[in-house]
């Protein structure tokens, strides 16, 4: 696993659970607002995979869970085998994804490794642009949504408001695909870093709160919908 980061103990990441988050490198999306640029291109130095378990080994009487997020999790070829050893210290396993490899959160599913997902819809799953990835990544998005489903695993989406991607009819269009009893989660844009600098200068003016409000608004008639962010959320 390429480990880029931990955060050592949280209460907000994994619901209902205290855990660590895991970030590990590299992601094939390129989302020009993205507020972890140093995770997107492998780089720099890792963490050292036997320390990071001998972490978890100790804390094991603190700590309920482990949250894996990214850059992007599911690309790494031993995904499986890494939470089936945070399984066998007897942690609950989180994942953070993107969709893009829904084959991969299939089999995670199937084989019950995961015991919550979060996945992350960056636009209209029917119709994604490709200024945030890999062509393909809408028929993969909409794979992904289904997999959830058809588990019935306890999940959450969410989205990140930030224009152009994300308009009204876009998040009716998230909130359709993902009609449900799990919630979605909408995210205010955060510019302070950024993958492209240059982005905010192309699409100065972002939503704010009563736009966002708004899109909640919207989202409700779907599924349960609620604002997360810095004294933003509501309900």
């Amino acid at each position: 696993m390429r480990l880029g980061g931990i955060t050592k103990v949280s209460t907000l990441d994994f619901p209902g659970t205290i855990s660590a988050t895991l970030f590990c490198q590299g992601c094939n999306f390129h989302c020009p607002y993205c507020h972890n640029p140093d995770l997107v291109r492998p780089f720099g130095q890792l963490l050292d995979e036997a320390g990071v378990m001998d972490f978890l080994r100790a804390r094991r009487k603190v700590l309920d869970g482990v949250v894996i997020s990214g850059g992007e999790p599911s690309l790494a070829p031993d995904l499986g085998d890494f939470i089936k050893a945070l399984k066998g210290l007897g942690y609950q396993v989180k994942l953070d994804t993107n969709g893009s490899m829904p084959e991969v959160l299939a089999d995670l599913l199937e084989r019950r490794l995961v015991d919550y997902v979060a996945l992350d819809i960056k636009a209209d799953p029917f119709n994604y642009p490709i200024e945030l990835g890999p062509s393909e990544a809408t028929a993969r998005t909409k794979e992904a949504i289904w997999a959830l489903k058809r588990f019935g695993k306890p999940h959450e989406y969410r989205s990140t408001v930030v224009n152009p991607f994300v308009t009204k009819e876009t998040i009716v269009a998230i909130a359709k695909a993902a009609k449900g009893q799990w919630p979605l989660y909408l995210q205010p844009f955060r510019g302070e870093r950024i993958l492209k600098e240059e982005f905010l200068k192309e699409y100065p003016e972002q939503p704010g709160r009563e736009e966002i409000k708004e899109f909640r608004s919207l989202a409700s008639a779907y599924l349960p919908t609620f604002i997360r962010g810095d004294n933003l959320k509501i309900l």
